[in-house]
């Protein structure tokens, strides 16, 4: 029998992290609940979670913090929660690293759902995988990006990504001179829960070029007025 996943739950309301627990220990999931920051950082290495839930308003060290710690030394898929609607909170936690947020007050259902859609798309490689049919990989001088084990190689040196940067540069690069509008890659890449959020698209286009640099093969290249495109040369 499969191992359970492990749902890391991190909030300073006991009675909210307790709630939050029973919805997925309903389904399957095996859940650990600590709150505050440094619980958090502590949890996470001895835990080892396969997902975090991480409330932004914690005492002492607050999710942010946590994300931004988390993020120098695992991609690990994290969904952030928070009573904060605003526009600045939900880019700021996107560019800190998370792979969605949920504004509280939630629905449990959508809770469940979004944890599960969330860690579909985080497939690390699996190991001692004899036959690999259907492989999704593209390459470009200096670059690979294998949507089959989510790995992306930098002239030749691993680069680490969350799974929605990784699928949003394959979605780009499987399909060169292609423009498409943020519109496009939200609904391909997010899903419909996303529809009208677009700056969460320029967020992960930014994180992208901060990690791989645009080479005379090839760029990710902004359409004004429209979206992006990856462009290649030859």
């Amino acid at each position: 029998m499969a191992a359970k996943q492990k749902i890391l739950i991190v909030d300073d309301d006991v009675n909210i992290a307790e709630l939050i627990s029973l919805y997925l220990t309903k389904e399957c999931f095996d859940t650990k609940t600590v709150n505050d920051g440094e619980e958090a950082l502590t949890a996470f290495e001895q835990y080892s979670p396969n997902l975090i839930l991480l409330d932004l308003m914690l005492p002492g060290i607050d999710g942010y913090q946590v994300c931004r710690e988390i993020r120098a030394k695992s991609d690990i898929p994290i969904i952030m929660l928070s009573a904060k609607g605003e526009i600045f909170d939900k880019v700021l936690g996107l560019e800190l690293g998370a792979d969605d947020y949920i504004m509280k007050p939630f629905d449990s259902k959508e809770l469940v759902a979004r944890v599960k859609a969330v860690l579909r798309r985080y497939q690390p490689a699996m190991k001692n995988h004899v036959a690999a049919p259907d492989i999704k990989c593209v390459e470009y001088p200096g670059l690979v990006v294998n949507l089959s084990n989510y790995s992306v190689l930098y002239h030749g040196h691993p680069v680490d990504m969350p799974p929605k940067e990784l699928e949003l540069l394959y979605f780009l690069a499987a399909s060169p001179n292609q423009v498409f509008t943020r519109e496009q890659l939200l609904d391909h890449i997010w899903g419909y829960e996303y529809i009208g959020d677009t700056r969460t698209v320029d967020v992960h286009v930014k994180r992208l070029r901060e990690k791989i640099n645009d080479s005379s093969s090839w760029s990710i290249a902004t359409v004004w007025g429209i979206g992006y495109k990856f462009e290649a040369n030859g």
